[in-house]
């Protein structure tokens, strides 16, 4: 479904995303682990795992909270896969100010790396515990922007319940 002029939300496996880069809903080592972070690293296969071994680690972390990381992708249909770290809503200080910044961290290194097209997952939504709606009013916040509009966005998510939620937040704004 369009909700903008260069933003659409769908319900679908991320990993089929025909896209210049897909977003991994990561964690701090990014060498893979459940939810949309398994499935991309299986779908994109070992390439992927080597290429995230390559990001030098700074005490074991190869991507901050709130920060993005960009490889290779693999066997995916991608060019790139952006890694971003989103907060865990009941543990991190100010977790809007974390998930806004895993956005525009992402969207910045897509203009940077010439990418027009970009796939998002619903960042943070998982067993990081982020409230939906709040998590929608983000990244909707964050997309609109005009710095961004060069961009084709496409949220892929899970099921119907995130995309009415994202929809319904997306919808509402002007395109």
């Amino acid at each position: 479904m369009k909700v903008g002029n260069n933003i659409e939300i769908k319900v679908g496996d991320i990993t089929t995303a025909d896209v210049d880069v897909i977003v991994n809903a990561a964690n701090e080592k990014m060498l893979g682990g459940g939810g949309v972070d398994g499935a991309i690293h299986r779908a994109a296969g070992p390439e992927l795992l080597a290429a995230c071994r390559k990001v030098t680690p700074v005490d074991g972390v190869r991507c901050p909270t709130g920060q993005a990381r960009i490889t290779p992708a693999g066997q995916l249909k991608a060019k790139f896969v952006i890694h971003t770290v989103g907060p865990q809503y009941h543990y991190h200080r100010h977790p809007e100010a974390l998930l806004a910044s895993c956005y525009r961290h992402s969207l910045d290194l897509a203009l940077e790396h010439d990418c027009s097209t970009i796939a998002f997952p619903a960042i943070s939504c998982g067993v990081y515990g982020y409230p939906l709606k709040e998590a929608a009013d983000i990244a909707c916040k964050v997309c609109h922007a005009e710095k961004y509009q060069g961009l084709e966005i496409v949220f892929y998510l899970f099921d119907q319940q995130i995309a009415s939620v994202w929809q319904s937040v997306f919808g509402a704004q002007p395109g």
